[in-house]
């Protein structure tokens, strides 16, 4: 290696690390614009066929806001007022705070006086919440930067998706055929990820909320949500919500309700598994629950949240790379030694 080459690599370095600390603040939010890139963008490419690549890009990013934050506040919403019903159905008066200070002073011989100090305490507390408005303050600031940040990611990777594939198709030292292969798995792996692992998960937890809806079980939009999240672990899933639920309907006098739950979601959450999931593996690559379970669990202590979605995409893309590895590895030794 000359020193004009030393010298351009070391530069590469110094500014890739620069850019990677200027990216690391805003790294949840690059990832998702990164992820509905991915999703929209064979939106994008068949809207480009009737308007310009600008109002596809703008549109879908539009589609975007709708689809993402118009479910997120309802859900808010509706999981906020469960929680205010459930606190406002709550009567001091059944905690019997008078008897519980009497049989404490009997049993230990010291006055306690519970009011007071919750009193003090929720002072305290309220001192805190001040305290921490501005961090506050700053959180909710440094989230509108970044869904901000992620809004403009997701356009210009929508509007210039193709020239920023032929960008990296062009540097990466492989022949086209090989790229074909690696970029044909990564999608295939993406696209069994979002489908057969987020979508189906989604579904089910929905399906299985409704039946929590229809017998009547408190605060049932916040364990629907519950219920989608779990699901997107295999061998855990919605189970571990309705059966809970049911004996709760069993222990509050409702058998008729509590069998008619668990009868609903063993079969009919059951059956949209059955059904639903041997479409998505029979379209797209068949991924190892062990790579989901991985992925999952690993992708959300590397990633946070968004490591639901790339956690397994890493996984299942490393697998994916190894295979082409295994089947061009003859084949480019010998045009490396031909060079």
């Amino acid at each position: 290696m000359n020193r004009s080459k030393g010298y351009l690599l070391v530069l590469v370095a110094i500014f890739a690390y620069l850019s990677w600390q200027l990216v690391v603040p805003f790294f949840q939010y690059v990832l998702l614009a990164l992820l509905l890139g991915f999703v929209l963008f064979p939106l994008q490419q068949r809207l480009e066929e009737y308007v310009s690549s600008t109002i596809a890009a703008l549109s879908l990013v539009l589609l975007s806001i709708v689809g993402f934050i118009v479910p997120f506040v309802l859900v808010a919403a509706v999981v906020a007022e469960d929680a205010a019903d459930l606190i406002q159905e709550t009567d001091p008066d059944d905690l019997q705070i008078a008897e519980i200070e009497e049989l404490i002073e009997d049993e230990t011989g010291f006055e306690v006086d519970i009011v007071g100090t919750a009193a003090d305490s929720a002072q305290q507390i309220g001192s805190i919440v001040l305290e921490q408005a501005t961090d506050w303050f700053g959180a909710l600031t440094s989230a509108l930067i970044g869904f901000g940040l992620a809004l403009f990611l997701l356009f210009y990777l929508l509007k210039s998706g193709d020239a920023l594939m032929a960008w990296i198709r062009d540097r990466t030292p492989l022949p086209d055929e090989v790229q074909d292969d690696l970029y044909g798995d990564l999608n295939e792996v993406t696209w069994a990820v979002l489908a057969g692992h987020v979508l189906i998960a989604v579904i089910e937890g929905v399906i299985a909320g409704l039946g929590l809806f229809a017998v009547g079980i408190p605060n049932a939009a916040f364990w629907t949500f519950i219920m989608v999240i779990l699901s997107l672990v295999p061998l855990i899933g919605a189970p571990f919500v309705w059966v809970p639920a049911s004996i709760y309907l069993f222990a509050t006098g409702e058998p008729v309700l509590a069998v008619a739950l668990a009868v609903y979601s063993a079969i009919v959450v059951g059956i949209a598994d059955d059904y639903l999931r041997p479409v998505v593996v029979d379209r797209y690559a068949e991924i190892s629950p062990a790579v989901i379970i991985l992925g999952v669990l690993g992708g959300i202590y590397a990633f946070g949240i968004m490591g639901v979605f790339f956690g397994p995409v890493v996984v299942g893309a490393f697998i994916a790379a190894v295979n082409v590895l295994d089947e061009h590895y003859d084949r480019l030794e010998e045009e490396s030694e031909t060079a």
